[in-house]
Formats: structure tokens, sequence, C-alpha cells
């Protein structure tokens, strides 16, 4: 590797920082990212002239030391200035292995010295050099292929799936990789699934109508399809105010069975969604139907449309916060995944992208933990 050149102004300025500013000569080196051995050398040299040739008079004037205390700030500055971008490049390299800091470090080196490089990366220069000349290993070069495949489930799953769902999605195009192997790979190159909020659920209980036993009794699953079904309420924010949205869920297979958006809160939101998942699917009698105590759910044109098809009804009891936790999950997934990562300007485009998410996405692409990582449509083929 060459030499580095360094100027004569330069030299004398770490000199005078080092004889100053009252810090140690190995901090002053670490700054300017010079050897510590080279500053001791030109403090050494500067002392040599000064003994060889002594000056007239030693006390400089004011501005000439204003200006100097000038130009050491401004080395300061640039040397803060670089440090601040070189890590705010390697956000995504700090953390990881040597591997990923040296790939950063071989990008970056046309911008900033290989040594500043290593000493924030907190690597050693000859590690560096020793990576930059060794060929790629078997392992790296399949890690590569790996990586590309990874990057594009990530991609079809709108940033959402984490390791697991992305193991098994590469493990279904016939790759063979472990989680672990994927969870390195994609923490080492800043694929994270976006993370979910808080979620309140708002149903309203004030309510006259009469009240239904809980049938399900926290028994979520179901042997086949239209045996169980749940319903609930949700909202989505727009430019122009609130989108309420209500679905049904059947939980056999997790499948959106029904939805309906509304610009109010009222009682034929829901019915609309009952309405449709009975125009499409058309149970048999005996189906439960299970969603909260709101008044949506316990009216009395909701009541009479389950009785009409001969369907159960079910709701949770009392201050039971898990008593619908299935459509909850969904309604988090939902809005994790697409709501609030989206800014929507009107009701029309938030319906839009709800139902490409349901119907696009959510049913026939996505994979479900509960369902062994497979999605509902999916899951609803392999059970017959």
């Amino acid at each position: 590797m060459p030499r580095t050149r360094f100027t004569k102004e330069f030299q004398d300025e770490a000199v005078r920082l080092a004889l100053t500013s009252g810090r140690s000569r190995r901090e002053i080196a670490a700054d300017l990212g010079v050897g510590l051995s080279t500053l001791r050398h030109w403090i050494d040299r500067r002392r040599e002239r000064e003994i060889d040739d002594p000056p007239e008079d030693r006390q400089e004037d004011m501005a000439a030391e204003l200006k100097r205390l000038r130009r050491e700030n401004e080395i300061l500055r640039q040397v803060r200035d670089q440090e601040r971008e070189i890590l705010k490049r390697a956000t995504a390299f700090r953390h990881g292995g040597k591997s990923k800091k040296f790939q950063f470090i071989n990008a970056a080196k046309e911008d900033f010295p290989v040594q500043r490089l290593c000493q924030i990366l907190n690597v050693s220069p000859s590690g560096y050099f020793a990576w930059s000349s060794r060929p790629a290993s078997c392992r790296q070069r399949e890690d590569l292929v790996l990586l590309a495949h990874i990057r594009s489930a990530f991609a079809r799953s709108n940033g959402t799936y984490g390791s697991p769902r992305t193991t098994r999605e590469l493990q279904d195009e016939g790759l063979e990789v472990g989680r672990r192997r994927t969870a390195r790979l994609m923490r080492e190159n800043g694929l994270k699934a976006r993370q979910r909020r808080r979620f309140k659920r708002t149903p309203d209980c004030h309510h006259s109508f009469r009240l239904a036993p809980n049938a399900i009794e926290q028994d979520f699953s179901a042997e086949g399809p239209n045996q169980k079904w749940a319903a609930n309420i949700s909202y989505v924010w727009t430019s122009e105010g609130w989108l309420y949205l209500a679905v049904i869920l059947d939980l056999f297979a997790r499948r959106v069975v029904g939805w309906a958006v509304s610009d109010r809160l009222h009682k034929e939101l829901a019915l609309e969604a009952l309405r449709k998942a009975l125009a499409v699917w058309r149970p048999d009698k005996g189906l439960i139907h299970h969603s909260d105590r709101g008044s949506q759910y316990c009216s009395t044109a909701h009541q009479t449309e389950l009785r009409k098809h001969g369907i159960r009804t079910s709701m949770p009891g009392k201050g039971n916060c898990f008593g619908n936790a299935v459509v909850e999950t969904f309604f988090k997934s939902l809005k994790s995944e697409l709501v609030w990562r989206t800014v929507f300007q009107t009701r029309a485009e938030a319906e839009e992208a709800i139902g490409h998410y349901i119907d696009g996405f959510y049913n026939p692409v996505r994979r479900h933990w509960t369902l062994d990582y497979v999605s509902p449509v999916q899951f609803e083929r392999l059970a017959r």
C-alpha cells in the first residue's frame, strides 16, 4: 500500500494541536487519522528545527494566535464531519460481522482514508487488507445467491416477512436454508420486518340489545370450513376522515370470507359484510358466528339475518380482551403491513388498498404461522 503524504501545513497544525490543545497525543493522532509514532516524529523534528534555528521572538501576536486557533478548529471540524458522515453511511454495517464492515470499507475507501474507516468501525487495517486480497469462499458465494432470493421474498411480502416466513418461502422454492442463516443474512443487510404497534379495541357495548353466550370459549380452531366465523370492526384514518372496516374470518383457514367499509360506524356496515360472506360461501346451518358485544352485531337486523340462515350467535364475556383474538390479530397485520406505512388521501384510495391487501395478498399469498406457514388458500387446498 503506498504511503500517504501529508503536507507540511498539515504536519505543522498537527504538532500545534499536540502541544497546545491539552489533549493526549494518542487522541490527537486518532482524530487526525495518523499513527502515534508519526505524530511523535513530527514533534521531535519540530523541536530540532527550533534548537538549530531559534526564533527571534516566541511571543506570537494576538492576530496570529487567533488565526492559528481558527485553523485548528477548522481541522477538528473537518475531522468531526468526516466521522459523522462515515457513521451515517455505515449505519447498516456497524452491528454486522467483520465481513460486512470490510465490504463497507471497500466501497467507501475512495472517499475516506482506510485507516480512518477501520478505526471508526473498530476493525484492523491489516484485517481489511487481508480480506480484500482473499478470494470469496464457497460459503460466501452461496450467501450471495441466498441473499438475492431473500431480497425477492422480502419485496414480495411488501417488507412484512421476518426470518421464519422468509425461510419457509425459500424452502418452498427448493432452497436448503435454515432459519438462523436467513436471519443472519437479513440482519446483516438491514432487512427488518415492520414492527407492530399496540392495538386498541373500541366496541360500542353500551346498548340495550340482547347478548349471546360464548359458544366458542376461546377455541379458535375448526375441523373444516364454514364451521366457525369470527367478525369485528376496526378503523382506518384518511385525509377525508375515518374509514370503518368490518371483516369476517373463517377460523378453519384464517381466510377473510367477507368484508365491507363505510364512512360511518352503524349496523349496516356489519350487515353488509355478513351478506357478502353468505352470498359467496353459502354455509350450512349450524355455523357459529362469533363477534364482540358491539351494537352493530347485537342489533335486531343483524340477529335476524343470522337466524334466517340457521347460524348460531356467539359473543365473548364482558371484559374478555382475548375473546376475539383471531380477528384482532388480522387487524394488527393489516395495520402494520399496510395502513401505518401508507398515507391515504381519500376513503376510496384506502378501500382499494384494503381490497388489494385482502384479496391479493392476505388470502392467497401471506403465510400464517398458525397454518404451518402456508397461506389460507393453500391450506384449504391441502386440507381437501
